[in-house]
């Protein structure tokens, strides 16, 4: 079609989420020039050897490496990248990073895209579902839908993307973590099987009232409940099991207990 005829989109970053994206974007008709100091870029890619080289007359980029090199890899590309064009960052980040990726973009006269990706890359792949906020959001957004990608724009700045994705992130991983935690210590208690026979119950039985109960039981019991998450820091710490996500769910607790809402 027309557009991928035109279109440039430099991807920064060919990892897991980088390699999948970048070779989507390109079988779907893209003109992709990919970029990392470590992985190769594949097959039906142009391999560029700069941030600088990537960002070079595209239309799009994609920066996917990691939070910690996003405001350098912006730097590092910006320089060659075309006025008017997106500079899009899809690393996991914080808010004020994100405002701070697209103040650099915006003065060197480039529009930007806070772009959160909603779910792990490797099975939807460029279907993943996408938030995209932004001054360069709609631009992102109409370029990457002209490939089939999965995208949601958010009416809003830089960093509303991010704030939406890790407020998900404190709630999710959060109970991912204390799970594993938990059955970390039932493997070491000999109740390993039950425990998981537990969180599949209590899964199954979860309905619109859930949270709401989970929300009015932390704070009406909080006093009682950090006597009981003390007591099990103490067992797993008895158990072997460094007892990180049970030690906070009693320092919570006992905030809660000091200062009622």
């Amino acid at each position: 079609m027309e557009q991928s005829e035109r279109t440039v989109i430099g991807v920064l970053g060919l990892g897991e989420a980088g390699g999948a994206l970048s070779a989507d974007l390109a079988a779907a008709g893209a003109v992709v020039r990919g970029y990392d100091p470590e992985v190769a870029a594949g097959a039906d890619l142009i391999a560029a050897t700069s941030e600088s080289d990537a960002a070079g007359g595209a239309d799009l980029v994609l920066s996917v490496n990691r939070s910690a090199v996003a405001v350098e890899a912006l730097e590092a590309g910006i320089g060659s990248f075309p006025p008017g064009s997106v500079w899009a960052d899809l690393n996991t980040a914080s808010p004020e990073k994100k405002r701070r990726l697209a103040d650099i973009a915006e003065r060197h006269g480039a529009r930007f895209a806070d772009v959160a990706i909603m779910a792990p890359v490797p099975g939807p792949r460029l279907q993943v579902p996408l938030l995209i906020s932004g001054s360069g959001g709609q631009r992102a957004a109409e370029l990457l839908r002209g490939f089939g990608a999965n995208v949601e724009v958010l009416d809003g700045p830089a960093g509303l993307a991010a704030t939406r994705k890790l407020l998900r992130s404190v709630y999710f991983k959060g109970m991912a973590a204390s799970i594993v935690e938990a059955l970390e210590a039932a493997r070491a208690a000999g109740f390993e099987d039950l425990l998981r026979e537990n969180i599949i119950a209590d899964f199954a039985a979860a309905g619109e009232s859930t949270v709401e109960r989970i929300v009015s039981g932390t704070y009406q019991h909080a006093v009682r409940r950090t006597d009981e998450m003390a007591a099990a820091t103490e067992m797993l710490a008895d158990l072997g099991i460094t007892p990180t996500m049970a030690a906070a769910s009693r320092d919570l607790h006992a905030r809660f207990g000091a200062h009622p809402s």
